[in-house]
């Protein structure tokens, strides 16, 4: 049985592939006749543009984008907005706002979004709370805190926020008190044990 081989990919496709290359962004298919792309800027260049990014818009099937340290703004995010298919982004020390954040409202396919060492506050934070796929986010070294943090937590289920220190989850029922209980019966148990170590040798 032959393997089905990924549909070719239409000449608009191919020029921005071509065009996102020579910009320095690293094009890749996920795996082998597999259509969907892993695309990553790897070198900071302080002259990132709308023009690294409007060939996006272009293409189908874009999983993962990763612009880490790059100085991509607010505004360039206007770009990303329609790629539903990501399921990973990167905009770690980026220059990203809260407004910006607002831009990614329409990524309901997003499962991880790495977001530390920028400005974002709670307000954005909250503004995630719609992308019920989301399951890890990470906001170490923003302006958020634990209470946006735990907000977001409860407004998706299973959803792993990292702030760098801990984890923050919903809250689980404690279950400590039957354990102490049997502590201190051990610890009586114990006490005979001794009482009648102590009484054997004065015979």
């Amino acid at each position: 049985q032959e393997k089905e081989i990924a549909a070719p990919r239409s000449a608009s496709e191919l020029k921005a592939i071509e065009s996102l290359r020579k910009m320095g962004a690293l094009v890749l298919e996920v795996a082998q006749n597999d259509n969907h792309l892993d695309i990553s800027y790897l070198q900071p260049d302080e002259k990132f543009s709308d023009a690294h990014l409007a060939p996006l818009k272009e293409l189908k099937g874009i999983v993962h984008l990763n612009l880490r340290n790059q100085p991509v703004t607010d505004a360039l995010l206007v770009h990303i907005k329609s790629v539903d298919s990501l399921t990973q982004l990167h905009l770690e020390k980026t220059k990203v706002t809260d407004k910006g954040l607002a831009e990614l409202k329409g990524l309901k396919n997003l499962e991880y979004l790495n977001i530390y060492g920028t400005e974002v506050t709670d307000a954005g934070v909250a503004q995630l709370a719609d992308l019920k796929k989301l399951k890890k986010v990470f906001l170490w070294q923003t302006k958020a805190t634990k209470a946006g943090a735990a907000s977001l937590a409860k407004a998706i289920p299973g959803v792993d926020v990292n702030m760098g220190y801990d984890d923050i989850k919903l809250p689980e029922p404690k279950k400590e008190e039957p354990k102490k209980e049997m502590k201190k019966e051990a610890k009586k148990d114990d006490k005979k044990a001794d009482d009648k170590k102590a009484a054997a040798p004065a015979k």
